[in-house]
């Protein structure tokens, strides 16, 4: 399936079996009820599915795992994210031939690119495939922003179609749009700015916290989508107290552990993460369980 990049579109949890190695079934099981509750595509090992974590034939063989349980109900987009050019380029291809729909493409890790290296990197993978890509923008996160001149250079690239914007900046959507119009289609990143990120142009949400709570986030694209704005309003309200973990370091602990509590997953996590515990642990779980308790009702 081509991605639209429109709606719903969770960063889907790795799951890991008690010895932390994966634990390619219950993988499935969660992208399975992602899908059945309803949302419009699967983002593969991105931040929250903890890629950077996984060594290659784990990616590919998950890859292929979630490409087979999706069964093309939706799109797959999975994450590429490497250290450097050359893996990154030969993930790319190996996640074409895997099935992948679509592929979102990160800085190369670690090291802090110039705009010249950055563009580069984004060009030289964007040709080693077929697939749509979209750009996955993150300044707090990896130290780097995707200025408007790395997009400039980059604008005639035809298969770089997307934006996922998670700067936490709501005006960067406008300066965006300002600058290429309908150029890229732009995406939420960032949990806590997605309802301004919409009302500003984006037309997509890449999430984290639709891992423990899928149906009340489409609920709010779909009450944005009609022009429902009290509706839209009083979820994202609700949702806020939540969708502020997924900007905080530990946001892949504390989704994870949202996920377990509502029954969806486990909160397993690769070393140097480890569960969250003591203070913490108490806050995001309180968090979690005041939620539960005041789920908005169906529209």
């Amino acid at each position: 399936m081509t991605p639209t990049w429109q709606g719903v579109y969770p960063a889907a949890t790795t799951q890991f079996k008690p010895d932390l190695s994966i634990d390619v079934a219950d993988t499935q099981r969660v992208v399975d009820n992602l899908i059945k509750d309803g949302v419009h595509g699967i983002i593969a090992m991105g931040t929250v599915g903890e890629n950077n974590s996984l060594d290659g034939d784990e990616k590919r063989t998950l890859l292929r795992a979630v490409v087979e349980t999706v069964a093309g109900r939706v799109p797959v987009v999975t994450g590429v994210s490497e250290f450097d050019t050359r893996r990154a380029v030969a993930y790319a291809k190996d996640a074409q031939k895997a099935g992948a729909d679509g592929l979102m493409v990160l800085p190369a890790m670690v090291y802090v690119p110039t705009g010249e290296e950055l563009t580069f990197h984004f060009r030289t993978v964007a040709e080693a495939t077929d697939l749509p890509i979209m750009l996955y923008n993150n300044p707090p996160a990896y130290r780097v922003n995707i200025t408007t001149g790395v997009l400039q250079a980059l604008s005639n690239v035809k298969n770089i179609v997307a934006v996922k914007e998670s700067a936490p900046d709501p005006r960067r959507f406008t300066d965006l749009i300002n600058a290429f119009g309908d150029r890229f289609k732009l995406l939420a990143g960032l949990d806590d700015v997605a309802f301004e990120g919409f009302m500003l142009g984006a037309v997509g949400w890449v999430s984290g916290l639709t891992n423990a709570f899928p149906q009340e986030s489409i609920q709010l694209v779909e009450a944005i989508r009609r022009n429902d704005l009290n509706r839209a309003r009083a979820i994202y309200r609700w949702f806020m107290p939540l969708l502020h973990l997924d900007a905080e370091h530990d946001l892949v602990q504390s989704i994870k552990l949202a996920e377990q509590i509502m029954g969806r997953g486990s909160e397993r996590v690769r070393p140097p993460r480890l569960p969250l515990s003591g203070a913490r642990r108490k806050e995001v779980t309180a968090l979690v369980e005041r939620a539960a308790a005041t789920r908005p009702s169906a529209a």
